[in-house]
């Protein structure tokens, strides 16, 4: 490479190790221990996206690797910077984002001073990522981005987070920038174990598939599909965020509860036979602690992340294999010794009833609605929480890269996911969905969607409340054997806390949309939803719709 032989600053070499890589965007919110390298951005091939807060820029990072398959790199700023960051960090972390975080530093020098913003990042990254680095020689920048790069794209992906400290960026280096090497983690798992695997799963009578997000990772959607048809097997979701199997297929059950591990077991408590793959078990905030599976089930995990298989609970036949090739051969092998033929295929999950005040309601006619007048290119980011039902039953999650919901607890990734995911991916059309508590987490987002001016459409699902929460306390007062909240005024039992409550004052979502130079409409009757859909579809540049759910 030109220039070589008399070294460049380390700060430039950055740029080129990102070119060589094809990382085309960094995400961030600057500082000033970052001017050094953030000076010759402009004169780079990277796009810089500018958010207005640290969370915001995770959000978008993570949408865009989610979207694109390829690492998302954000910029952060020193231990303020970080701290900010942590939340979405973590939700990165937990749903295996590979992303790759650029945290600024002052400078080697001044460890001993005990300076302005001062502290150890390696250890404030440490707990919300996969690895955590600091580079303390310039001539080795490079080959350490390239091991973040290979780090945050094995299997199972996540965040890394790389410390740069400002004197070291300055200083000259003459290692060459070449494409991260990225090993191939397709193994195929030993066809003694995929003939134990087809038989422990074969001679069940009441088999189950408990599915999640390694198999969209993997690509093993229909391979997915084919065991599930082999072996009759309803197919319900854990921790599965993206489309890991068509929603409308006829074994689709639908996906297990976040909160309480009794959900799961209601479930899993039913199998003589489970096949678990590309998710752990079970991502409850409440898990049970005694084992959810019946006595005597035979259960098979299939998983690229060794550590998750039999974590928690004890398994008949762990594979630690690539779901899409584990799978690939365990179908060869049912179809093979015909053991697919035993098995009782039952019959297709019945679709939920839709309860009558939900029929009527303004979220059911805007997505039915949204749903008949739909391109064929349409991709939704889904953080609509207690919305999300309603929105995936007229919007099933059917096509691989189509549909990515929020993981890993932190709430506000709605706005700024979707913007990720549009600039991954602009040829689609693009719907984020949040609630109006959710949403306020990261608003500042619409600002970065109209700078930059990203074609995507935001619908606020406003109740006035954190409805998850009025759902959860209701659970858990009953639970308690006291009355839950009341439905109705003048029923018995208390109110949910005032602290749940969003409405004083009230917000104006079109108005803050609009001072962050969005346009805004808001959804208040049904003689709206046709005006707002169309407007969805029709307009050019960021969008917000303010949908009352109340």
């Amino acid at each position: 490479m030109a220039g070589e032989s008399a070294g460049r600053p380390a700060k430039a070499a950055l740029f080129e190790q990102l070119a060589a890589d094809g990382i085309t965007h960094m995400f961030g919110n600057p500082g000033t221990v970052e001017q050094g390298f953030l000076d010759l951005v402009d004169r780079s091939g990277t796009e810089y996206v500018l958010a207005l807060h640290e969370s915001v820029a995770v959000a978008m990072a993570d949408g865009y690797a989610r979207a694109s398959g390829r690492p998302g790199l954000v910029q952060l700023h020193s231990s303020t910077g970080l701290g900010n960051a942590v939340g979405m960090l973590y939700q990165a972390r937990r749903g295996g984002s590979p992303l790759v975080a650029l945290v600024g530093e002052a400078g080697v020098r001044y460890d001993a001073m005990d300076a302005q913003m001062a502290a150890d990042l390696v250890a404030m990254a440490r707990p919300v990522t996969k690895y955590a680095t600091r580079v303390l020689d310039a001539r080795s920048l490079l080959r350490v981005l390239r091991r973040a790069v290979r780090i945050a794209m094995t299997p199972p992906r996540g965040p890394v987070a790389v410390v740069l400290p400002a004197d070291v960026m300055e200083e000259l280096t003459t290692e060459p920038a070449v494409a991260s090497p990225l090993p191939s983690f397709r193994t195929t798992p030993d066809a003694g174990e995929v003939t134990r695997a087809a038989g422990l799963l074969a001679a069940g009578s009441a088999p189950l598939i408990l599915m999640g997000d390694g198999v969209a990772a993997s690509g093993a959607q229909a391979e997915l599909t084919e065991v599930a048809e082999l072996l009759g097997a309803p197919v319900w979701g854990v921790n599965s965020s993206e489309v890991n199997f068509d929603t409308a297929h006829p074994l689709y059950g639908g996906a297990l509860g976040h909160m309480s591990g009794d959900d799961s077991a209601g479930v899993a408590g039913g199998a003589d036979a489970v096949l678990i793959v590309g998710t752990y078990v079970f991502p409850e905030v409440f898990p049970r602690l005694d084992s959810p599976f019946r006595d005597g089930a035979r259960i098979v995990h299939i998983d690229a992340d060794a550590y998750e298989i039999a974590k928690n609970f004890p398994v008949d036949l762990g594979i630690a294999a690539d779901p899409k090739r584990s799978l690939a051969a365990l179908a060869t092998e049912l179809r093979r010794t015909d053991l697919h033929r035993t098995v009782r295929v039952p019959r297709p999950v019945p679709p939920r009833t839709v309860a009558a005040a939900e029929s009527d309601s303004l979220l059911h006619h805007f997505v039915r609605e949204l749903a008949a007048r739909v391109p064929d290119r349409l991709a939704v980011f889904d953080e609509a929480l207690t919305a999300s039902g309603t929105v995936t039953r007229h919007l099933p999650p059917r096509i691989p890269g189509t549909y990515f919901q929020t993981r890993g607890g932190s709430l506000g990734v709605g706005i700024p996911g979707a913007l990720g995911l549009k600039l991954a991916r602009p040829d689609l059309e693009v719907v984020g969905f949040t609630g109006d508590g959710a949403s306020m987490y990261t608003l500042q987002a619409l600002w970065t969607a109209a700078r930059y001016d990203i074609d995507a459409t935001f619908v606020v699902c406003n109740n006035g409340r954190y409805q998850l929460l009025d759902d959860n306390l209701d659970r858990y007062r009953r639970e308690q054997g006291a009355p839950g909240l009341p439905r109705t005024p003048g029923a018995p039992g208390l109110p949910a806390p005032q602290a749940f409550d969003l409405t004083r004052p009230d917000i104006h979502f079109p108005e803050l949309a609009e001072s962050l130079g969005v346009p805004g409409i808001r959804v208040e009757k049904p003689d709206d939803v046709c005006t707002a859909v169309g407007a969805l579809l029709c307009h050019r540049g960021p969008l917000l719709i303010d949908l009352l759910t109340a």
